[in-house]
Protein backbone atom coordinates (compact mmCIF):
# COMPACT_ATOMS: atom_id res chain seq x y z
CA UNK A 1 0.00 0.00 0.00
CA UNK A 2 1.51 3.57 -0.94
CA UNK A 3 2.05 5.92 2.02
CA UNK A 4 -0.86 8.03 0.46
CA UNK A 5 -3.53 5.60 0.32
CA UNK A 6 -2.77 5.39 4.24
CA UNK A 7 -4.55 7.40 6.27
CA UNK A 8 -3.12 9.85 8.57
CA UNK A 9 -3.45 8.86 12.19
CA UNK A 10 -5.01 11.03 14.41
CA UNK A 11 -5.60 11.77 18.32
CA UNK A 12 -7.65 13.87 20.26
CA UNK A 13 -7.64 13.87 24.27
CA UNK A 14 -10.57 14.47 26.83
CA UNK A 15 -10.72 15.65 30.19
CA UNK A 16 -13.89 15.14 32.04
CA UNK A 17 -14.34 16.32 35.87
CA UNK A 18 -17.96 16.00 37.16
CA UNK A 19 -17.20 18.54 39.54
CA UNK A 20 -15.35 20.72 37.90
CA UNK A 21 -16.91 20.82 34.46
CA UNK A 22 -20.17 20.89 32.73
CA UNK A 23 -19.34 18.61 29.87
CA UNK A 24 -15.66 16.93 28.41
CA UNK A 25 -13.20 19.29 27.18
CA UNK A 26 -10.83 18.60 24.24
CA UNK A 27 -7.39 19.02 25.84
CA UNK A 28 -5.05 17.76 23.28
CA UNK A 29 -5.45 17.01 19.55
CA UNK A 30 -2.92 15.88 16.68
CA UNK A 31 -2.37 14.12 13.76
CA UNK A 32 1.10 12.66 12.44
CA UNK A 33 3.90 12.73 15.27
CA UNK A 34 1.44 14.96 17.08
CA UNK A 35 -1.05 12.04 17.80
CA UNK A 36 1.60 9.67 18.16
CA UNK A 37 3.03 11.44 20.96
CA UNK A 38 -1.04 11.83 22.42
CA UNK A 39 -1.30 8.37 22.22
CA UNK A 40 2.16 7.40 23.74
CA UNK A 41 1.51 9.64 26.71
CA UNK A 42 -1.69 7.62 27.17
CA UNK A 43 0.07 4.47 27.64
CA UNK A 44 2.52 6.07 29.43
CA UNK A 45 0.06 7.36 32.34
CA UNK A 46 -2.36 3.71 31.99
CA UNK A 47 -5.20 6.21 30.34
CA UNK A 48 -7.07 3.90 28.42
CA UNK A 49 -7.14 4.62 24.50
CA UNK A 50 -10.77 4.65 22.39
CA UNK A 51 -10.33 4.14 18.79
CA UNK A 52 -13.45 5.14 16.53
CA UNK A 53 -11.80 7.11 13.58
CA UNK A 54 -15.49 9.16 12.82
CA UNK A 55 -15.33 10.51 16.44
CA UNK A 56 -12.11 11.45 16.06
CA UNK A 57 -12.54 13.36 12.89
CA UNK A 58 -15.72 15.27 14.35
CA UNK A 59 -13.65 16.10 17.59
CA UNK A 60 -10.21 17.48 15.37
CA UNK A 61 -13.05 20.15 14.56
CA UNK A 62 -13.61 21.53 18.29
CA UNK A 63 -10.88 24.07 19.87
CA UNK A 64 -8.51 22.94 22.52
CA UNK A 65 -9.84 23.78 25.90
CA UNK A 66 -13.56 24.22 24.60
CA UNK A 67 -16.22 21.40 25.72
CA UNK A 68 -17.47 19.00 22.89
CA UNK A 69 -21.01 20.32 21.41
CA UNK A 70 -23.75 18.69 22.53
CA UNK A 71 -24.19 16.71 19.53
CA UNK A 72 -21.46 14.95 20.58
CA UNK A 73 -22.34 13.76 24.05
CA UNK A 74 -23.76 10.77 23.42
CA UNK A 75 -20.93 9.09 21.81
CA UNK A 76 -18.50 10.60 24.42
CA UNK A 77 -21.13 9.36 26.88
CA UNK A 78 -20.30 6.07 25.33
CA UNK A 79 -16.65 6.43 25.58
CA UNK A 80 -16.48 7.65 28.77
CA UNK A 81 -18.03 4.60 29.85
CA UNK A 82 -16.11 2.20 28.41
CA UNK A 83 -13.34 4.24 30.57
CA UNK A 84 -15.15 3.80 33.58
CA UNK A 85 -15.73 -0.07 33.17
CA UNK A 86 -11.88 -0.87 32.55
CA UNK A 87 -10.94 1.35 35.64
CA UNK A 88 -13.14 -0.38 37.50
CA UNK A 89 -11.87 -3.81 35.96
CA UNK A 90 -8.93 -2.75 37.00
CA UNK A 91 -9.63 -1.39 40.44
CA UNK A 92 -10.80 -5.08 41.49
CA UNK A 93 -7.09 -6.65 40.18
Amino acid sequence: MAEADTPRKEAVAIRYDSKEDTAPKVVAKGAGQIAEHIVAAAEKHAVPVYQNRTLTAMLMAVELDREIPPALYKAVAEVLAYVYRLDQKRRKR
